[in-house]
């Protein structure tokens, strides 16, 4: 087993994720088997409970686990299997090394983070190693070198990479070098003393991927490799994409990162072949049509809080040869100011998911325009919610009609809480989570675009549409075109005429790749194509 560490420096948010997903995937089409992992410094036992603005979006794997959003940059850009063993966090392993302690199993010795803490870190990577059966297991620390946090990690992977051997083990160091518009240049004084305070863990990186808005020249490689004891050929430029995050992997490549790390390793293997991975990029770069999709959402001012769904969108639009431009609509901008100016020359309309009331009434607003003017819709979750809400109220006549998450005491609770979420007290981690088999009724426009009658999906929510109404709404033309069997659970509607009206309960955005489009994101995006250019308002 080969062992990669990502760490970062001088500022959070630099993409270690996606430098390491884009490795990945580098070493799978050199012919490895790779398996990908996350260390999340914060005490929160999962980002479950954390609003989207201060961690971005949840991303839900099949096992129901809440992760990191970079386990999302892992599984599109790899073929990696996860699971909550891939998504680490403090508050697990001091929860762990807690409950060790009160079951004796560290027979009276006194707890401390060296060695009982770092002990623990370190026995997550060599358990996922046994499970994974990988040939490289690449793992992410979060944070930044330097946070207090984030210290236990680091010298747990000092001890680690000792333990492995120097062969079996790369460290990679992703940094910033800031450019000073005033001074006309970039500056490497901040990666200098970002590998300065890893090397005082006693960390010495062996590739240093250097963040950078502008190229970096033979002087500023030379400075950085001399002063922070790194060879010149692996100080690696790692420039802002022009277009997509899915030209990372081949500017890696360029910079010959997959070289680097592979002789680090001592791994003899044939060159990455990524001709398949120049043709997504050329379908994402230059399509021959573009379409306008409004998400419709309160979480817009943050770019990672729907960053799925924006995924999701862009793989549906290469696969359909068109360029999907993304117009954020704010629903509580909806509210105020009415559908006409943000929606009407719109191709399509999605909904995503979401928690609370505000901006309720203008998500409701937006399906309503998108029922009436016939112009595609796609609801995710709560954007399933939100169509059988409107449905009711201005189809079925159900005045007041709502979810009892935002109206206890609505008259007509066409949304509400399952039976037995009704007795959770505790917020995290309890909700419907994770992968469950859907039976999909033939015929239907979802059956159709799955080309499937049974598929399994992931969900993330507590709320479910309220069986008591599914008569009514099926005798007003509504369709009920996906249920959960084993406890009859409404997972996808659906409206017969129009053009395109889906939306499921479940998260489809959490399965889409960029060579494997989602079929619903897929025939959205065929639908919105097909407005824009054939049928305008």
């Amino acid at each position: 087993m080969k062992y990669i560490f990502v760490t970062g420096g001088v500022v959070s948010s630099l993409g270690k994720g996606l430098t390491a997903a884009a490795l990945g995937t580098l070493l799978e089409n050199r012919g490895l088997n790779v398996a990908l992992q996350k260390f999340d410094p914060y005490l929160n036992l999962d980002p479950g409970t954390m609003s989207p603005y201060q961690h971005g979006e949840v991303y839900v794997l099949d096992d129901g686990a809440e992760t990191d959003l970079d386990l999302g940059h892992y599984e599109r850009f790899t073929h990696t299997k996860l699971s909550r063993r891939n998504n680490t966090t403090s508050g697990q392993v001091y929860q762990q090394v807690l409950d060790n302690e009160r079951a004796g199993v560290y027979l009276g010795k006194t707890v401390q983070v060296i060695p009982h803490v770092t002990d623990e870190i370190q026995r997550r990577i060599t358990s996922l190693a046994e499970e994974s059966k990988a040939d490289v297991l690449i793992t992410e620390v979060g944070g930044t070198v330097g946070d207090i946090e984030g210290l236990p990690f680091l010298e747990a992977i000092r001890e680690f990479a000792h333990e492995a051997g120097s062969h079996n083990v790369c460290f990679l160091h992703v940094t910033y070098v800031p450019f000073i518009k005033a001074a006309g240049e970039l500056k490497t004084k901040p990666t200098q003393q970002s590998v300065a305070k890893l090397r005082e863990i006693g960390i010495t990186p062996h590739v240093l991927v250097c963040r950078c808005e502008h190229p970096l020249n033979k002087e500023l490689r030379q400075k950085m490799s001399v002063f922070c004891n790194v060879p010149y050929d692996a100080v690696i430029e790692e420039k802002d994409v022009d277009h997509t995050i899915y030209e990372v992997p081949l500017m890696l490549q360029r910079e010959r990162m997959d070289d680097l790390v592979c002789r680090q390793l001592e791994l003899h293997v044939p060159p990455a072949n990524m001709t398949y991975w120049q043709d997504i990029i050329r379908k994402i770069v230059a399509p021959a049509h573009r379409v306008r999709i409004g998400v419709v959402g309160k979480y817009l001012s943050l770019q990672d809080a729907y960053k799925s769904v924006y995924e999701s969108l862009i793989h549906a639009g290469a696969a359909n040869d068109c360029a999907v431009q993304i117009e954020l609509v704010d629903a509580e901008e909806l509210e105020r100011f009415g559908p006409d100016k943000s929606l009407k020359e719109l191709g399509g309309i999605l909904v995503p998911g979401g928690f609370g009331d505000r901006g309720i009434e203008g998500k409701i607003i937006a399906a309503r325009f998108a029922r009436e003017y016939r112009l595609p819709y796609f609801g995710l979750c709560l954007g399933m919610q939100i169509a059988s809400i409107e449905f009711a109220r201005n189809v079925l006549g159900l005045q007041k009609a709502n979810s009892t998450e935002f109206d206890p005491e609505t008259p007509h609770p066409v949304i509400s809480r399952l039976e037995e979420q009704e007795r959770v007290t505790r917020l995290g981690g309890t909700m419907r989570l994770g992968a469950q088999t859907i039976e999909l009724k033939m015929g239907t426009r979802a059956q159709k675009l799955y080309g499937a009658f049974v598929i399994r999906e992931r969900h993330r929510h507590r709320f479910e549409f309220n069986n008591k109404y599914r008569d009514q709404f099926e005798k007003a033309g509504f369709v009920f075109s996906g249920i959960y069997a084993q406890e009859d659970l409404v997972e996808v509607i659906e409206l017969n005429d129009h053009p395109f009206f889906v939306a499921s309960q479940f998260h489809p955005e959490f399965q889409s790749k960029p060579d494997s489009p989602h079929p619903l994101f897929k025939g959205f995006i065929a639908a919105a194509h097909e407005r824009m250019h054939h049928k305008p308002l």
